[in-house]
């Protein structure tokens, strides 16, 4: 088996807010071409995680790198322009925007500006021809073809999921944070998005949050279990799975059943 690429790794990641340790002392890392899941209870701090590993917050102690540079303590901006991309629980998008001019927005942000012309004035940014080639190419990953002149807000709920993830492959990310990506779907929109990760699986690194059990056990390569901002299991799926401390803390006896004859 050939060596694992990481590109992000965290270690002994600690978030305090007061005397309530959000996140304490958590050890991450993320490969590339695997899919890197966490799953816990509400309030066991998987978001909170993603916030740090994305510069959204600031850790109380721990490090993380990023592709071989320390990125601790660094700006989401600066992270995000380090190739680091991710999405959100709560859908960000443009609504009265069209899905292509989404896109080609997030891809525009990586355009650096020329010093003849700093601040771009006098050119269409519509006759950017990389930034172009850039969108079409996260629209064709997204599957969202057929939907470039939709508004954004007339979108089904999946097709927004699917949106948001085009934005975030605009910006040529390597490593992929993804948060909660099929809340709110239904079964075949949850179908979609799962063969939507599968085909981005193999260019990034990812870590998923989700709850949605089954997508999990069809998607995830490494499993990590959380409870009260600590980490209780962190291996293959079939391991965790069959951790009695996960069964009882999260899984429970029934579901974990159901997944053992499902999978």
């Amino acid at each position: 088996m050939s060596e694992r690429q990481t590109l992000l790794s965290a270690r002994q990641l600690t978030k305090r807010f007061g005397g309530l340790a959000a996140v304490n002392d958590v050890n991450v890392d993320l490969w590339l071409g695997h899919i890197h899941a966490v799953i816990g209870p509400n309030g066991a701090g998987k978001s909170t995680l993603t916030n740090l590993l994305s510069g959204d917050l600031p850790s109380t102690s721990g490090s993380i790198t990023l592709d071989g540079h320390d990125i601790t303590g660094w700006s989401p901006e600066k992270i995000s322009r380090h190739r680091l991309g991710r999405s959100y629980q709560k859908t960000n998008i443009f609504h009265t925007f069209s899905v292509w001019d989404n896109v080609r927005l997030a891809a525009q942000s990586r355009v650096q500006p020329s010093p003849f012309n700093p601040l771009g004035w006098l050119r269409e940014a519509s006759q950017l021809k990389a930034v172009n080639e850039r969108a079409e190419r996260a629209i064709e990953l997204a599957g969202l073809q057929g939907r470039r002149q939709t508004m954004a807000g007339a979108a089904s709920h999946g097709e927004q999921r699917q949106l948001e993830i085009a934005m975030t492959l605009a910006t040529e990310p390597v490593v992929l944070l993804l948060d909660e990506p099929l809340a709110g779907m239904g079964v075949a929109e949850a179908e979609s998005m799962v063969q939507l990760l599968l085909r981005l699986k193999k260019d990034h690194a990812m870590m998923l949050v989700e709850h949605d059990i089954d997508a999990i056990f069809t998607l995830a390569d490494h499993l990590t279990v959380m409870v009260n901002g600590q980490v209780i299991a962190s291996d293959t799926p079939a391991v965790v799975r069959a951790n009695p401390s996960v069964q009882a803390a999260y899984l429970g006896e029934e579901v974990s059943e159901e997944v053992g004859e499902g999978h």
